[in-house]
């Protein structure tokens, strides 16, 4: 646990408890508005959100080169958790764009 300061410690968890708060926030969002979209946004966080617990963990064992494949892991869970929050935005676009264009049709 050596890795890393108490500071960088604090951003390292702070960030995690945000973004697992954000997940949370934005399904009550989706539930309050109706707007059931908004879900597969948090569905589409999932993965950078295991992204960052790689980190954490890899980190926490103070880098220990038998867990180097979580820095793999981690890598691949950026990419999928950035694809997979870009295809939720544009679902939730399509679907605000339906929506608008039933109101105006």
């Amino acid at each position: 646990m050596h890795a890393l300061s108490i500071p960088t410690w604090v951003v390292h968890i702070t960030s995690v408890v945000e973004w697992i708060a954000a997940i949370w926030f934005i399904w009550v969002f989706a539930g309050v508005t109706g707007h059931t979209a908004w879900r597969a946004l948090s569905f589409g966080m999932l993965p950078s959100l295991i992204s960052a617990m790689c980190a954490c963990t890899w980190h926490f064992f103070d880098n220990a080169e038998s867990l180097s494949w979580l820095v793999t892991l981690q890598a691949g869970m950026t990419v999928v958790g950035n694809s997979t929050a870009c295809l939720a935005a544009w679902w939730i676009w399509r679907q605000a764009k339906t929506s608008q264009d039933s109101v105006e049709g």
